[in-house]
């Protein structure tokens, strides 16, 4: 069996779904798959399955001239080349709204999972900046922000973590 490929900013995609055991044919590289991303890709023609080694290797983006990740919604490095591997060679997570990819030291985090306050709540102090920005945005005391943030439920947290050190990132989004 072929391994699957290594995504820097989406480590977890298999665990996650966003990589999905599903026999697919794959449009790019035209073989059969044992894998696919079924997540979409922000391009003119639709694209259902793509395989995730199209993903990875930056080919599918190429074939259909599209991005996984809206580059508007990332928050800013100063290194291009970062920008480009994370819109145009990583899956995008799954968002009711849109996807927003954090950043820490320069570069973008990795997507770690979906969460809730109850998944979170050993990293409060970790978290305190992004917590505290999110409660301004959204008037929220920590209370409500607490009750509100659940995991699958009308608040979904969306964690990351730096790549070069052990600060995590917080973002939500709400239904």
């Amino acid at each position: 069996m072929t391994e699957l490929p290594k995504f820097k900013y989406q480590p977890n995609a298999l665990e996650l779904g966003i990589i999905e055991k599903k026999n697919i044919y794959c449009p790019v590289c035209e073989k059969n798959r044992d894998y696919s991303y079924s997540g979409g890709i922000y391009a003119v023609e639709k694209v259902e399955y793509i395989c995730p080694w199209c993903v990875a290797d930056g080919s599918a983006s190429k074939k259909y001239n599209g991005i996984y990740i809206d580059d508007a919604s990332c928050e800013d490095v100063s290194d291009q080349s970062k920008l480009t591997e994370l819109v145009t060679k990583t899956p995008k997570y799954v968002s009711w709204q849109q996807e927003n990819w954090l950043a820490h030291h320069d570069d973008y985090c990795s997507f770690e999972k979906y969460v809730g306050w109850k998944e979170i709540e050993h990293l409060k102090e970790n978290l305190s900046e992004d917590i505290e920005r999110i409660k301004s945005e959204y008037g929220l005391s920590q209370s409500e922000f607490e009750q509100f943030l659940v995991n699958d439920g009308g608040m979904q947290g969306y964690l990351f973590k730096c790549l070069h050190c052990d600060q995590h990132r917080l973002h939500i989004d709400t239904n």
